[in-house]
């Protein structure tokens, strides 16, 4: 059997509604904001792995050769170290022969 709700219970129910609708919209903003925080943590730590393969490449090359490499290309041609210099910019900068190379790794 059919009833009719009283005006109260509507203004209820809208305000569940609304209630409802609000919170669904905070869980869609949190986890957008959330998402985004974990894209870059992932950027900053993925820049870190590049850093370290490259001193881990550069000290490879000085226990083989006896010296640092002059060039990150050198690293890459005899090392078989590969870069995704789409994702990261990389300052390779060496001081001397005997000193490790300063390496900056920064996601673009």
């Amino acid at each position: 059997m059919y009833r009719e709700q009283t005006t109260s219970q509507l203004k209820r129910r809208r305000g569940r509604r609304m209630v409802a609708l609000a919170l669904a919209l905070a869980l869609i903003a949190g986890g957008w904001l959330a998402a985004g925080a974990v894209e870059a943590n992932l950027r900053e730590q993925g820049a870190v792995s590049v850093r370290n393969a490259i001193l881990n490449s550069a000290k490879q090359c000085c226990a083989i050769e006896g010296s640092y490499p002059a060039s990150l290309e050198h690293l890459e041609s005899d090392y078989g170290l590969r870069v995704n210099r789409d994702d990261y910019v990389i300052t390779y900068e060496v001081f001397a022969e005997n000193i490790l190379p300063s390496v900056v790794v920064v996601p673009r």
